[in-house]
């Protein structure tokens, strides 16, 4: 991401601490099963629900598969 972009982003401190509850009720909504816990770890959680509160986010411009190649 460019410095351009993550300047437009607000980032705010982690005022509540991870407890089983929020643990759990980031895990429901993306939508994973309790069958799905034994296969993923926290992190890997953590970063699922991170990218979907990011969904939402807009870039001027995006890559092409030339600049993928390029990078």
């Amino acid at each position: 991401m460019c410095r351009r972009m993550w300047r437009l982003k607000k980032l705010r401190p982690t005022e509540r601490e991870m407890t089983t509850p929020l643990f759990l009720l980031r895990c429901v909504q993306p939508g994973l099963s309790m069958s799905d816990l034994e296969l993923l770890s926290i992190g890997l959680i953590n970063d699922m629900y991170c990218e979907s509160r990011n969904d939402s986010c807009t870039y001027a411009v995006l890559g092409t598969q030339q600049d993928m190649d390029l990078f």
